[in-house]
């Protein structure tokens, strides 16, 4: 069995345990999401939706949040000295398709996501790892006395080099 569901902006065919990156989503790590939007839900006996298969749905588990790779928008107008470079990155939800529902059923969560969902809401004992080494303590810093008369410093004279008059050149005025 298949579905194929719509979820930001774009279509995917998907089937039980299929792993797939959408724009992101609402849900924490390790939580089942509900996608209703099902354009088709195709096997031995398909029904097309139009728009949507009323009553369907699929279930998926939410495995992580992240980011997309890199997309560069690097504009530029030749013999002009302008050129723009500006840059983005998608938030992505990486979802694990569970189950595909039809009738309006509730999703179940199977032995995979319990056991998943156990690992992952185990909070992380710090105790079992061994004491750090206390930090040392900096030096004092070292006081430099104070000039008890401070004097401007003088400044070095320096000599200017004599003008130098520019040369006319052309002729003289005398015919």
């Amino acid at each position: 069995m298949f579905a194929v569901i719509k979820t930001g902006g774009r279509q995917y065919r998907v089937v039980p345990d299929d792993v797939l990156e959408i724009g992101k989503i609402a849900g924490d790590v390790g939580t089942i999401v509900q996608l209703g939007e099902v354009l088709l839900v195709g096997g031995e006996s398909p029904v097309l939706g139009a728009p949507t298969v009323p009553g369907a749905s699929v279930a998926a588990e939410v495995l992580q949040h992240k980011r997309g790779p890199k997309v560069i928008a690097f504009k530029k107008r030749r013999r002009k000295n302008s050129r723009r470079k500006r840059g983005y990155r998608d938030e992505i939800t990486v979802l694990r398709i569970t189950e595909i529902l039809t009738n309006d059923n509730k999703p179940t969560i199977g032995p995979r996501a319990k056991r998943e969902k156990l690992v992952t809401a185990a909070p992380v004992d710090r105790d079992d790892e061994a004491p750090k080494a206390a930090k040392k303590k900096a030096a004092p810093k070292k006081t430099v006395a104070k000039k008890a008369a401070a004097k401007p410093r003088a400044r070095a004279k320096t000599k200017k080099a004599p003008a130098k008059k520019a040369a006319t050149k052309g002729k003289s005025g005398k015919k």
